[in-house]
């Protein structure tokens, strides 16, 4: 496994893997890996003939300063887990090779960064498909697969690959979850054990959502109450969203139609966590 700490080694070394015909496999991360990060990291692998593991903490896409500052980074503990699951390469980009002083140039996504993530926190989305795209040009990736837990994000990524005619596939990977149902996350290892107990109202409050949806129930304010009602149980939870959007365009709907996703973002002290299911009529 080989670690490259800029974009033009990292360039480098994708050019000698693609002129070798190799295709190269890329899952994208902040880093403080986790189970989930890892089902990306063996799908990616059975998808390509290279992995390729970004870990950067992208400060464009934090909104308060002091999230980016308290964000995990075991860079060590990182590495271990892509040697031990046979990744290529490690890119770790320092935030000066990234964002030079002269650095002047974003992508702005359009009406799917609107909603929900796009309205809580207002210049994330434009960070994060700025980073994507400069991390797609960095690896060459003919393939990257992205979490389903950051719905947006996800079809956000679509769009702009189609959109800019970016070569490269895009695959969905579900949510990998906890024993309780929680989402697997790298911010849950900010969370408190008191905290971490409260968090399990979200799974929990999905899963009812889920129940009554199948049970006949269309009418997204219902159900949108239910889940509010189920985490608001929780004296430490604090609900940013709770929304119910159309699958592709993301906008909110009143009756549930065709295929919805249920979204929600929380947050327990200072920690904010979000989480979906899709409703399938």
């Amino acid at each position: 496994m080989i670690l490259l700490e800029s974009p033009a080694a990292m360039s480098e070394w994708a050019a000698r893997e693609k002129a070798a015909g190799k295709t190269l496999g890329f899952v994208p991360t902040m880093g403080a890996l986790h189970r989930g990060h890892e089902a990306l990291i063996q799908r990616a692998a059975e998808l390509s003939d290279s992995v390729v593991v970004s870990i950067f903490v992208n400060r464009l896409q934090f909104n308060v300063a002091a999230d980016f500052d308290k964000y995990p980074r075991p860079i060590e503990h990182d590495l271990e887990i892509c040697q031990r699951l046979g990744v290529s390469a490690v890119y770790a980009p320092s935030n000066d090779s990234m964002y030079p002083h002269d650095f002047d140039t974003v992508v702005s996504p359009g009406e799917l960064a609107k909603p929900m993530e796009g309205s809580a926190r207002p210049g994330h989305f434009i960070g994060m498909a700025t980073v994507v795209a400069k991390l797609f040009n960095a690896t060459r990736a003919d393939v990257a697969i992205f979490g389903e837990k950051d719905y947006q994000q996800l079809a956000i990524v679509r769009s702009m690959v189609a959109d800019l005619n970016m070569s490269v596939e895009i695959v969905g990977y579900p949510t990998v979850r906890e024993s309780d149902g929680l989402a697997l996350s790298s911010r849950n290892q900010r969370l408190s054990s008191t905290h971490r107990l409260a968090a399990s109202s979200i799974p929990t409050a999905l899963k009812a959502a889920r129940e009554e949806f199948e049970l006949g129930e269309r009418n997204s304010k219902v159900l949108i109450e239910m889940v509010d009602t189920i985490i608001r149980q929780e004296d430490s939870a604090r609900i940013d969203y709770v929304e119910i959007a159309d699958a592709r365009s993301l906008q909110s709907v009143v009756d549930i139609n065709q295929e919805c996703v249920l979204a929600v973002a929380v947050f327990f002290g200072d920690v904010r966590l979000i989480d979906n299911i899709v409703l399938k009529p």
